[in-house]
């Protein structure tokens, strides 16, 4: 299976490409400057330079692009839109590293994460804007996408455990009642569903066992 992860050199890029490498696909990077990924390939590219013949041949494409200050919020979606119009028409599968703020805490579907009380105001333009870019993603039948929501509590440098609840559309929490996923394990996640491809058009979440 051809893989491409774009924005493989960040944090939550590399490992995927870790996972996938020691899986045995063919992976290849698509970064900005020196490839610092696992990947044995790699293509030097900006993504909003990316157009449908960058990503011929591969069977599925990791969208791994993260932006946290304000300034550069809205590129969630102008990114996406991006590889979205580059995969159009294709069978290509296109994965999707998420956010957990748009997670839903009531059965209707009316309330989100980044709704509650709790919720820390920092992140609130960050969660909006990801929201944002998945209600854009959700209008898209021309992709064969998958929208991955990690938990609330995303550690960058939490252990592998190697095993994680496979969750929906809504906050799911494990038996201690943790909302709580390491970076390393939600890799695993994506992996798996680059591997068997079950939710299609779905947005699915993870969280640790």
């Amino acid at each position: 299976m051809k893989v491409a992860v774009v924005c493989a050199n960040g944090k939550a890029g590399r490992l995927i490409t870790k996972e996938a490498v020691n899986r045995g696909f063919d992976v290849t990077a698509f970064v900005r400057g020196e490839n610092q990924s696992a990947a044995p390939n790699s293509v030097n590219m900006d993504i909003l330079d990316i157009k449908a013949a960058d990503l011929n041949g591969y069977d599925v494409v990791v969208d791994a692009f993260g932006a946290w200050t304000e300034d550069v919020l809205p590129l969630h979606s102008t990114t996406l839109e991006t590889l979205c119009n580059a995969l159009s028409g294709t069978d290509t599968r296109l994965l999707v590293v998420g956010g957990a703020g748009s997670l839903y805490t009531n059965p209707e579907h009316t309330a989100c994460v980044s709704d509650g009380p709790d919720f820390p105001e920092m992140f609130k333009p960050l969660a909006k804007a990801m929201a944002k870019a998945l209600s854009e993603l959700r209008q898209r039948n021309d992709v064969k996408w998958t929208y991955i929501s990690p938990a609330g509590d995303f550690q960058a440098d939490g252990e592998r455990s190697g095993q994680y609840i496979l969750g929906g559309e809504e906050l799911t929490l494990n038996e201690k009642g943790e909302s709580i996923i390491s970076y390393a394990d939600y890799a695993i996640a994506m992996v798996d569903e680059i591997e068997n491809g079950n939710h299609i058009n779905q947005r699915i979440s993870v969280v640790r066992k």
